[in-house]
């Protein structure tokens, strides 16, 4: 099987040949050039040679053109911040009063060079592996981005006290949000990686995310004319997963935090499950431990399909070195071929 067929049979809750693998790298593509991140983000050319070389090294499943979650708030004016060893941030949050809201407008994918980038890399990227392997393109929920247009404290004031501004700044984001997914998925993106860490009862109570994050998750993905995959970014995804099948998504990335197997059995049949090594974690260990993290997923969470093997936050720390990253896949390439044996 080539990686696309081997991913599709994956969520069809059917073993293929081997456990998928998604390594989320995006930083490292600036190692493999030899550049600083701020010149390597410059240019959808350097992104695209990049995890080129990183899939073809890692032996990967997926092509993942991301380029930082502030790449949004760019495309709205906001301010990056960037930093040599890690990913990029927004800065200063651009709305500076709740009365902006109501006169906010979200960018126009077509008209706007920041976001145009991430486009023209995927469109490279899809013109030159075709369908032998899946292409990821990813936004920022509606539910999840003010986070960065704001700040923390103030988006939780917001949703909390004022929700008409609220209500108005969901509609302005959603519609963000579906034009930026349904664009990436026409220039080649295969699906669409959902990002929602706000929706994790890690961070909001559950009643709360049942009027808000889950409501916007339905709405949106219902307008995204492609696959998705709901990530909460290393949030906990138990106390939601009735509400997350409901969303219509096919694939939840889930948390080191909680215990894979009782993640498997509560999404088998409606969910493949990615996850959940401990990105942060991966800094600080040696290749024969890595060796035995990846082995022991696999027989934990493998059996059936339903599974694809990545960390558990959607992005690996620029820290986590080479070594590692290589011992995690040939973990994954000696011990995870179906039928998975007994270890």
């Amino acid at each position: 099987m080539n990686s696309f067929q081997r991913v599709m049979t994956t969520l069809s809750f059917k073993e293929p040949d081997r456990v998928p693998l998604f390594l989320m790298v995006t930083m490292h593509g600036a190692k493999e050039l030899g550049m600083s991140l701020n010149e390597y983000f410059s240019s959808s050319g350097n992104v695209v040679e990049g995890q080129l070389r990183l899939i073809k090294k890692y032996r990967s499943d997926c092509l993942y053109p991301f380029f930082y979650a502030a790449l949004e708030v760019e495309a709205w004016g906001g301010e990056v911040m960037f930093f040599e060893d890690g990913p990029p941030n927004a800065g200063t949050p651009f709305i500076q009063s709740y009365n902006q809201i109501k006169n906010l407008k979200p960018p126009q994918i077509k008209n706007n060079p920041v976001l145009q980038k991430s486009i023209q890399a995927i469109a490279r990227l899809k013109k030159i592996v075709k369908d032998e392997v899946p292409i990821l393109g990813i936004v920022m929920s509606p539910f999840s981005l003010p986070v960065m247009q704001l700040g923390f404290d103030r988006y939780l004031e917001l949703i909390y006290n004022y929700p008409d501004e609220f209500e108005k700044l969901m509609v302005v984001n959603m519609e963000f949000c579906i034009d930026w997914a349904n664009s990436q998925l026409e220039a080649g993106a295969t699906a669409i990686g959902y990002f929602d860490p706000v929706s994790s009862p890690t961070i909001i109570d559950k009643e709360t995310y049942l009027k808000t994050g889950f409501k916007i998750a339905t709405q949106t993905i219902k307008k995204i004319k492609g696959a998705t995959a709901i990530h909460l970014a290393s949030g906990r995804v138990l106390p939601v997963i009735k509400e997350l099948i409901e969303t219509g998504t096919t694939t939840i990335g889930v948390s080191c935090l909680e215990d894979i197997e009782q993640i498997k059995k509560a999404c088998f049949g409606k969910l493949t499950v990615l996850g959940n090594l401990n990105g942060i974690e991966m800094r600080r260990w040696s290749a024969t431990y890595a060796e035995a993290q990846v082995k022991q997923l696999i027989k934990q969470a493998a059996p059936g399909g339903g599974f694809i093997l990545s960390d558990n936050h959607g992005e690996i720390p620029f820290q986590v070195s080479d070594e590692i990253l290589l011992s995690i896949s040939e973990a994954v390439h000696k011990w995870g071929n179906y039928p998975i044996s007994n270890f």
